[in-house]
């Protein structure tokens, strides 16, 4: 199991940091446990933390009025997010649910304010940070319009593996058709089909519970 000293130690925005700025991040960043469907933050709530993936999986969505759901994406272990209601100053705009046992690292927002106003090469990381996750949920808009639902699984996979937002994940990760199936927005039988078909092709592994990537830019390219 991953803790909280892999986490900082793998992710981008640590590496620049000075001894005292580390020594303040690793003193007030909790970490807590959340079993398989239990929210990790409500859409409404006010902003508190920062979020990182100690390990485990979670997916960002929302509900409509009608109690449809909408999966924006999934996160696995190594990344962050939230900073752009910290910025904004804003009330939570999404549900965050654990699709797995998980143990979420929360950041309090003041430290988070304190790295922002003294650390030039972390508001560098928030800036790449925004702009690959600009570029992800524009892509995402894109597979829902754009592309069949062997597409639409693969370059939900290859999201997964962004080494940007998600550093350190490596090519292999434990997921399951049926998560697959609620971040891609397919059912869990079409994933399955989806599977076959990017295994055939040589882009992946399928093994027991979980993949291997054989080969990300074909993920990333696959389909029309």
């Amino acid at each position: 199991m991953s803790t909280l000293a892999d986490l900082l130690r793998d992710s981008l925005w640590t590496i620049d940091l000075t001894d005292i700025q580390r020594m303040r991040v690793e003193r007030e960043v909790q970490v807590r446990f959340f079993a398989a469907g239990a929210t990790v933050v409500r859409k409404g709530d006010p902003v508190e933390h920062w979020l990182g993936i100690v390990d485990g999986l979670v997916k960002i969505n929302t509900f409509s009025a009608d109690g449809r759901s909408t999966t924006f994406t999934g996160v696995p272990r190594g990344g962050w997010f939230g900073e752009g209601s910290i910025l904004k100053n804003e009330l939570r705009k999404y549900d965050v649910i654990a699709l797995r046992d998980s143990h979420i690292a929360l950041m309090p927002k003041a430290t988070f304010m304190w790295l922002l106003d003294t650390s030039i090469p972390f508001n560098r990381f928030l800036l790449q940070q925004l702009n690959e996750r600009l570029g992800q949920f524009i892509a995402t808009v894109e597979n829902d319009r754009l592309l069949d639902p062997d597409a639409r699984v693969a370059r939900c996979l290859a999201g997964l593996f962004n080494t940007v937002l998600y550093p350190g994940i490596g090519a292999q990760l434990q997921i399951s058709q049926e998560e697959i199936g609620y971040l891609a927005g397919v059912s869990r039988q079409r994933v399955n089909q989806a599977l076959k078909v990017l295994e055939q092709a040589g882009l992946l592994h399928v093994e027991y519970g979980g993949l291997t990537i054989k080969d990300l830019e074909g993920l990333r390219r696959f389909g029309p």
